[in-house]
């Protein structure tokens, strides 16, 4: 990390802790609107949108990193959705980014986009869709072609993953818009695939933070918890527990920083966010199990700030795909390299 970066982390973890996240009466997450006005302040809301485009020029690295501050922080922005995915589709298709926090999808077959006149039709539905019910606008990629639909014209039904975020269902019934349809350019890096690869970087950065959190949480606890006349860590046990989660930790940043340096460096080339994915899973749910070993029965409780972290861990490392499906894309590629490749293609 340079400095440049490191400045950056520092400033988003400063604007984190004077804007703390909360959740609602039944645990849901709330929207942190002030800690996104901040964010939007400090110009790193479209990070990795170059300037041309309305952006601030870094790259998915730099976002990465921010990631994995909020992570830690459990905020409640949609950050990755607009600065990961809108903005990036967006840019690709030179169209105007609109103002505020951003959802980002991609059609199933349930969606339906055709022309009507001088304006498009949109007929569809998608499921659990981040943060729709608090975004300005939606932004889906529908074939060959990036569409806009403002948060007016959606038919939300709230819903949420096991950490209360909003993981919402979208109606668009006969829908009619103008100039809110933009073709891509021939040869884009912007399709599913893509997308699908970016959602999870996104999700391995943040898992990465929230990691780091868990084991900052356990350590102070250890250190502070007394039991038969000694302190948790004085343990052998419990020692044992904090030097694996660090471990696990360490392999969790490690891999979400290359996946995303490997992004920056080749956006087609899904094998290095496909391992990230498998690391970053499997290592989450030993980080969860472990802390709450540690924490005991406390930290499941709603007035611990440990199951923050670990009710995100769980609800992360299942979203983007799952750990079996990015083990047979590991696998797959594996196989496709060949006994003469495939050791470059590891340390490469």
């Amino acid at each position: 990390m340079n400095e440049e970066t490191e400045a950056l982390v520092q400033a988003v973890a400063d604007a984190c802790e004077r804007h703390p996240s909360t959740t609602d009466s039944s645990g849901g997450a709330r929207f942190n609107g002030e800690l996104w006005s901040a964010l939007e302040q400090m110009g790193v809301t479209l990070l990795s949108v170059d300037e041309g485009s309305g952006g601030s020029g870094g790259d998915v690295q730099m976002t990465a990193s921010v990631l994995a501050v909020l992570g830690e922080h459990s905020a409640t922005v949609p950050y990755a959705e607009t600065a990961l995915l809108a903005g990036w589709m967006l840019a690709a298709c030179g169209a105007p980014i609109p103002a505020g926090p951003l959802a980002a999808a991609v059609a199933g077959e349930r969606f339906v986009l055709e022309r009507d006149g001088e304006g498009w039709r949109i007929d569809g539905e998608l499921s659990r869709v981040p943060w729709a019910r608090h975004a300005a606008a939606l932004v889906v990629l529908v074939g060959e072609h990036v569409v806009v639909v403002d948060r007016a014209m959606l038919d939300v039904s709230a819903g949420a993953n096991l950490a209360g975020e909003p993981r919402d269902g979208v109606r668009l019934r006969g829908v009619v818009v103008v100039d809110a349809v933009r073709i891509l350019p021939e040869g884009t890096e912007v399709t599913p695939e893509a997308f699908l690869a970016r959602c999870a970087l996104a999700r391995a950065a943040s898992i990465s933070g929230a990691a780091r959190r868990a084991l900052t949480l356990s350590i102070k606890y250890a250190g502070e918890r007394e039991q038969f006349g000694r302190t948790l860590k004085n343990f052998q046990a419990v020692q044992q527990h904090l030097a694996e989660t660090a471990g696990e930790v360490l392999v969790c940043t490690a891999a979400a920083e290359s996946a995303a340096l490997h992004i920056d460096r080749d956006p087609r080339n899904i094998w290095p966010v496909a391992a990230a994915s498998v690391a970053v899973r499997n290592a989450a749910g030993l980080i969860a199990r472990l802390s709450h070993q540690v924490h005991g029965a406390i930290g499941f409780t709603d007035e611990h700030d440990l199951r923050l972290s670990t009710t995100r861990l769980w609800a992360w490392r299942d979203e983007a795909g799952s750990e079996p499906s990015w083990a047979r894309r590991v696998g797959a590629e594996a196989v496709l390299a060949g006994p003469a490749d495939l050791w470059e293609k590891i340390v490469g």
